[in-house]
C-alpha cells in the first residue's frame, strides 16, 4: 500500500515538512561521499528555515504539555498498562527538557558559524559552491568522511531535540487514527468532519490500482479525487469505483 498524508492545519503541515527534512538529513549523514554531506548541509539549512519560526517552539511545548496532562489522567485506569504509561510520560518529559534547552537555539547552529553562514549564502546561488567560490569549503570536503560527519553532528546538535519532539508528536497523532475502508464513486470521495476534531488524514492506496489521490480538505470536509497518473502524458480523472483505506487522526 502507498501511504499519502494530508494535514488539516498549518502546524501539522510544518511538522510533516520537518519530519521529511530530518529523515533526509539523517539518511545523507550516514553516507560517506562529499556530495552526500554537501546535501546534508543544504538540508540542515532547510530545517533551520522551516523550524526557526519563533512560534514553533511554543506550539511544540504546548502540544507536549497537552499530551502529558492527557496521559497523566490515565493513572489508575485498569485498562492502561502502567509500564507503558510510565515509559511514554518519561519520553514526553525528555522531549520537554530537551526542547526547552535547545529549541530556541535551532537557528544558532548556522548563524554562530561563519563557515556555515557563508556556505548558506552561496548555496542560494546556482553553482555557487564551486571550489573557486569557496576554497575553504572545497578543503573541508576533502577531509576524511568520519571527520566531516563529526563536524556536521556538532553543528546540528540542537536538531536532536527537534527531531525527538516532532517524531513523538507525529507518532501520537498517527496512533490516534482508526482505519476504515471507503469507496470512491466515479473517482470521487468526500466526507464531512466534526469541526476541529481531526488534524490529519492518511490515505492508503493499492499500487496495483494505478491511482494517485489529489487530496484537499479542512476541519469541516475532506475531498479525495483519484487520477490515473501517466509519466508520459497528461493525468486523467479516474472513472468507475475504487476502494481504498483512510485514517482520520485527531
Amino acid at each position: 500500500m502507498i501511504l499519502y498524508e494530508h494535514p488539516f492545519n498549518e502546524r501539522i503541515r510544518t511538522y510533516l515538512r520537518l519530519e521529511y527534512l530530518l529523515g533526509r538529513f539523517e539518511h545523507l549523514l550516514l553516507r560517506t561521499s562529499e556530495i552526500d554531506h554537501h546535501f546534508a548541509l543544504t538540508t540542515l539549512f532547510e530545517i533551520v528555515e522551516v523550524g526557526g519560526r519563533s512560534d514553533l517552539k511554543s506550539d511544540i511545548l504546548k502540544e507536549l504539555e497537552r499530551h502529558k496532562q492527557q496521559f497523566l489522567s490515565y493513572r489508575g485506569n485498569p485498562s492502561v498498562s502502567e509500564d507503558v504509561l510510565d515509559d511514554l510520560l518519561k519520553r514526553i518529559d525528555q522531549c520537554l527538557q530537551g526542547f526547552n534547552t535547545y529549541g530556541g537555539r535551532l537557528s544558532h547552529c548556522v548563524t554562530d558559524s561563519d563557515f556555515l553562514s557563508s556556505l548558506r549564502n552561496r548555496v542560494a546561488v546556482p553553482g555557487g559552491t564551486c571550489a573557486f567560490d569557496l576554497p575553504s569549503y572545497h578543503a573541508w570536503q576533502q577531509r576524511d568522511p568520519d571527520q566531516r560527519r563529526q563536524d556536521i553532528l556538532r553543528w546540528s546538535e540542537p536538531l536532536k531535540a527537534l527531531n525527538d519532539s516532532v517524531g513523538l508528536l507525529m507518532r501520537l497523532l498517527r496512533e490516534s487514527g482508526s482505519p476504515q475502508r471507503v469507496m470512491a464513486t466515479q473517482g470521487q470521495f468526500q466526507q464531512a468532519l466534526p469541526q476541529g476534531r481531526f488534524q490529519m488524514m492518511r490515505v492508503f492506496i493499492d499500487p496495483a490500482l494505478g491511482l494517485v489521490p489529489e487530496i484537499s480538505g479542512n476541519r469541516m470536509m475532506v475531498w479525495v479525487r483519484l487520477i490515473h497518473q501517466s509519466w508520459e502524458a497528461k493525468p486523467q480523472a479516474a472513472v468507475g469505483n475504487a476502494e481504498f483505506e483512510i485514517e482520520l487522526c485527531a
